[in-house]
C-alpha cells in the first residue's frame, strides 16, 4: 500500500505520478462537471423538503465517492464497502482497524484489476493496468498503491471539505448572503474556505534530510517530521487576521492541498465538486440553516484529516 507517488521521491515519484496527471487536469476535469451536476442534482432529490437532514451523508459523503469511482471504474455495487474501509483507514488510534480495512481495500483493488484485464474498459484504472503490461512498466504494487490512493484520496478529502466549508458559511452570514445573491462568486471563495477549515489538518509523514533547528529545537538529519497544513493555514505572519473567514482575501497561497511537487493532483477535480455542489445548494435551498446550536456538531476522530461527522441543516 505504501508504492504511491505519496510516499515516494524522485526519480520513482514523477513516474507515477505523470500516469495520472492528465486524468486531473483542467480540461479533464471540465467534461466531468456535467456528471458531477447531475449526480448532485440526483442527490439533492432526495433531501425532505421542510425537513432537518444530514448535509454530510445527503450529499458531502456521496457526492465525491459517486465521482471517482466513476472515474476508476468502481461498481455501483462495490461503492458501500470501498467507502466504509475508506473512512476506517483514518480512524485514529484503532491500528487493528486501519489495517484491517488496508488490506480490504488492498485485497479488493488487486481483484478488480484482474477483472479489468479479463474485460477491459475505458476508465482512468484501466489506462493505469495498461500501463503495468505496457513500457512504463508498473510494478503489480505500485499499481495496487497507486489505484487504492487516488480511490481514497479522491473522495475522503473532499467530503470534509465540502462540510468544513458549508458549516464555516453558514456561521458567517455575511459571505453566505454575499454568495446566495451571486453564486458566481463561488469559485473565488474557494480558497479562502480551504484556507479557513483545511479539510486535511497534517501532511502525512515527512523526513528530515539533513540536520536543521526550528522554533529553537534541534532536529537531526532522517528524523519524521509531521506538519500542521491546517495551523499553517492559519499562520498570523502569513495571513493576517487568520481566524477571520474573509470573502477578499487572496489565500491562493494556503497549504490545504500541499506543497511542491507532492501538491494534491485532484486539486482542479475538489474545487469543481465543491463549486458545484455549493451553487446547487445554494440555489435550490437558499433558506438553508443550521438545525443544532454549533457546539452541539460532532467531529471525526481521525488522523490526517478533519471533517464533521454530521452537519444536521434545515432548508
Amino acid at each position: 500500500m505504501a508504492h504511491n507517488m505519496l510516499s515516494s521521491d524522485p526519480p520513482e515519484h514523477p513516474r507515477l505520478r505523470k500516469l495520472v496527471t492528465s486524468a486531473f487536469t483542467t480540461g479533464a476535469v471540465a467534461e466531468l462537471r456535467p456528471f458531477i451536476a447531475r449526480v448532485t442534482n440526483d442527490l439533492l432529490d432526495q433531501w425532505p423538503v421542510g425537513e432537518p437532514f444530514d448535509f454530510v451523508t445527503g450529499l458531502a459523503v456521496p457526492l465525491p465517492v459517486i465521482v471517482i469511482c466513476e472515474l476508476l471504474g468502481v461498481p455501483e455495487a462495490d461503492r458501500p464497502d470501498v467507502q466504509r474501509w475508506s473512512g476506517e483507514l483514518f480512524a485514529a488510534g484503532q491500528p487493528g482497524v486501519i489495517d484491517a480495512a488496508s488490506h480490504s481495500l488492498g485485497d479488493y483493488m488487486t481483484d478488480l484489476i484482474a477483472a479489468k484485464r479479463r474485460h477491459p474498459g475505458d476508465s482512468l484504472l484501466d489506462r493505469l493496468v495498461s500501463a503495468r503490461d505496457g513500457d512504463d512498466r508498473l510494478s503489480e504494487e505500485e499499481l495496487v498503491s497507486l489505484a487504492v490512493l487516488l480511490l481514497v484520496a479522491g473522495h475522503e478529502t473532499t467530503t470534509n471539505f465540502l462540510g468544513n466549508a458549508t458549516l464555516s458559511l453558514l456561521q458567517h452570514p455575511a459571505e453566505l448572503d454575499r454568495l446566495r445573491q451571486d453564486p458566481d462568486d463561488i469559485p473565488a471563495l474557494l480558497d479562502e474556505l480551504l484556507r479557513f477549515d483545511s479539510p486535511v489538518s497534517t501532511a502525512t509523514f515527512r523526513y528530515t534530510t539533513e540536520a536543521l533547528t526550528l522554533g529553537g529545537t534541534d532536529i537531526p538529519a532522517g528524523a519524521p517530521v509531521l506538519v500542521a497544513l491546517g495551523a499553517a493555514n492559519r499562520d498570523p505572519e502569513r495571513f493576517p487576521s487568520p481566524d477571520q473567514l474573509d470573502a477578499n482575501r487572496d489565500a491562493a497561497g494556503h497549504l490545504a492541498f500541499g506543497h511542491g511537487i507532492h501538491r494534491c493532483v485532484g486539486a482542479p477535480l475538489a474545487k469543481a465538486e465543491a463549486e458545484i455542489a455549493l451553487r446547487a445548494v445554494l440555489t435550490r435551498f437558499p433558506g438553508l440553516r443550521l438545525a443544532v446550536p454549533p457546539d452541539q456538531l460532532q467531529w471525526r476522530h481521525t488522523r490526517l484529516v478533519r471533517g464533521l461527522t454530521s452537519l444536521p441543516v434545515s432548508g
